[in-house]
Formats: structure tokens, C-alpha cells, sequence
């Protein structure tokens, strides 16, 4: 089994932006000794919580900060934005990191309608243009596409691989059409991953990017020494996406605040269902999840995302991880 990180550069309570994004970079460089696969930086906007805002600049700055461990976008909003422009970015990272750089793409619309329309400058796009889209940025990627007037610069040996993040059967359906590598947000939609990737599996079309069917799942994991150690750990996460569902403060609350918490009915329902979305508990326990996950979505790669409050836990959880499974 192979495990990759993703990385939304969460800043904590009493934190700021600088010091998440510092925090990102060391994250990679620890998790690339620990022998993780992939090191992936998430694209978010308008939320106080999270500096992960410009993927490709990140990117950059992690690349040339490690040695092996592949990096790339999870992922970069496609809806907002010219897949031209996505291809030139993304060929000049792989013309400086050969073989190291990875495309995720996502038909997120990337927040609220004022947020969606910054970002495309007041212009109204919309998300059913996703397909094109995808297609029209493979076709800039390898220069192969259906405009000759048009190229995208540079050109080097080297493609970036192309990821599809997916939610439900119609991302897994695009990626499977277009020949794209697959990843299902299990940490994002936890009911919906095993149909996906069997639709995905069943239908996939060799392209000029990739010949064969390649699919990792992401979901939260926190782990620990103990169960009683992790479940501590977990409750600032647990409050922190209760605060990101209700669209409230989204950096992350300490363990005594999110203890102190008082939960309505509601919110104690929607923390238990959350749960379904992650793995918290000890090296085995984490362990033996992700073998019987493994079978579910079959899959060989899980993609880890731990979003709690303190950075040395986070630390810990992956050195756990890699320690009971690379």
C-alpha cells in the first residue's frame, strides 16, 4: 500500500497564514523522508482559516524544497479558470520538476457565488462547461488538440500526470472518458466512492496521458499511540468542520475549545456522521481500516489529510501511519 498527503495549510487558532504555508513545506519535507508517494496542496478562497489559496505558487516553493516526493495540485478549481492558462503553469513546473508534478483538476465552483465571480472576474461560467474543459486542457498539455494556431509553451519531454478529483459517479464518468488518473474525496463524500470507481474502472479510455486506470482515495485520518490519545487529538478536527459546514471561523480551534464546545442535538448528529469520513485510533486499528478500504475501492493508494490543531500531532499521526504501513 502506498500513502500520499494532502495539505490544505490549515492555520490554527492563534495562528496566521505565513506560519500554516512554513508549516506545509516542513509537512512535505518530513512525510517525503517518511516515504510517502504524493504531496498534494489544496485550492480554497475567502475563508479565514485556510492559506492554501494559489496552488501553483505552492507547488513551486514545496518542489524546490524536496527531493523525490511528487507534488501537485487537489485541486486546482478548472470552472474559474482558461485551461490555456492552467497548461502554461503547469508545463513550466514540469519543465523545473521533471517527472515530480501532478495536475489535480475539480469542477468545484470554489465557494459562493460572490467568491466564483471574483475569481472569474465578474463573468458568469458555467459548470456544465467542466467536460470541455478537461478535454481542451489535455489537448494544451500535449499539444495535440484541436486549435494548431495555439500551443502551450514550454515544450518539454515531460507531462504532468492529470488527476480528476471526484465526489460522485459524474467525476469518476469524465475522468473515465477522458483518460485521466481518478481520486475520490472519501473525505468529502464517504457514501458514494464504490460505485464511482467501479463506474470509473469499467469505462476508462486509454489516452494519450494514460494508458491504464490509476486511482487513489483521500480521506481524514488521525492516529495516535492510543485510542484514547487519537479521539483527543480528533475533537479539533471534529469542531473545525462543524464550523466549515456552517460557515463560521475556519481556522482550527484548540482541544480545550473544542471540548468546551457546546453541541446542539443537530451538531452532535452531524459530528457522528462526519466520523464516516475519517479514521481516528491507533496504528492498527488505522491499519486494518484502510486494508478492508483498500478492497472496497480497489485501490493500492490512500491519500491522508489530518487537519488538527496542533502541528507536532499531525506529525505524529503521519510517522504512525508510515510506520504501521510503508
Amino acid at each position: 500500500m502506498r500513502l500520499s498527503v494532502l495539505d490544505q495549510s490549515v492555520i490554527p487558532t492563534g495562528g496566521n497564514g505565513a506560519s500554516a504555508l512554513r508549516n506545509t513545506l516542513k509537512l512535505a519535507q518530513i512525510t517525503e523522508e517518511m516515504g510517502y508517494t504524493r504531496f498534494w496542496v489544496a485550492e480554497h478562497h475567502n475563508t479565514n482559516g485556510i492559506a492554501g489559496s494559489s496552488p501553483e505558487v505552492l507547488i513551486s516553493h514545496i518542489a524546490s524544497g524536496t527531493k523525490s516526493i511528487r507534488v501537485g495540485s487537489g485541486g486546482v478549481l478548472l470552472p474559474q479558470y482558461s485551461p490555456y492558462k492552467i497548461a502554461e503553469n503547469f508545463k513550466v513546473l514540469e519543465a523545473l520538476f521533471p517527472n515530480r508534478i501532478d495536475l489535480g483538476v475539480g469542477r468545484s465552483p470554489g465557494g459562493s457565488t460572490e467568491t466564483r465571480l471574483a475569481l472569474t472576474d465578474g463573468v458568469r461560467k458555467s459548470l456544465n462547461e467542466f467536460p470541455r474543459q478537461v478535454k481542451d486542457l489535455q489537448g494544451y498539455l500535449t499539444n495535440e488538440g484541436s486549435d494548431e494556431t495555439v500551443k502551450a509553451y514550454p515544450i518539454i519531454e515531460s507531462i504532468p500526470e492529470m488527476w480528476m478529483l471526484g465526489v460522485t459517479h459524474r467525476g469518476a464518468r469524465v475522468a473515465a472518458e477522458e483518460g485521466t488518473a481518478f481520486t475520490y474525496g472519501h473525505f468529502i463524500n464517504p457514501h458514494n466512492g464504490q460505485r464511482a470507481i467501479n463506474h470509473y474502472l469499467n469505462n476508462f479510455q486509454p489516452s494519450r496521458m494514460l494508458g491504464q486506470p490509476k486511482v487513489n482515495v483521500c480521506l481524514f485520518i488521525v492516529c495516535a499511540s492510543s485510542e484514547e490519545k487519537a479521539e483527543e487529538i480528533a475533537l479539533s478536527q471534529d469542531a473545525w468542520l462543524l464550523a466549515v459546514e456552517k460557515g463560521g471561523d475556519t481556522r482550527i480551534p484548540t482541544i480545550e475549545e473544542a471540548k468546551n464546545w457546546i453541541l446542539t442535538a443537530t451538531d452532535k448528529e452531524k459530528v457522528k456522521e462526519n466520523r464516516k469520513r475519517m479514521i481516528i485510533g491507533t496504528p492498527q486499528k488505522v491499519r486494518d481500516e484502510l486494508l478492508l478500504l483498500s478492497e472496497v475501492y480497489q485501490t493500492d493508494e490512500f491519500m491522508v489529510i489530518t487537519n488538527v490543531y496542533h502541528f507536532e500531532d499531525k506529525i505524529q499521526s503521519y510517522a504512525l501511519l508510515a510506520e504501521a504501513i510503508l
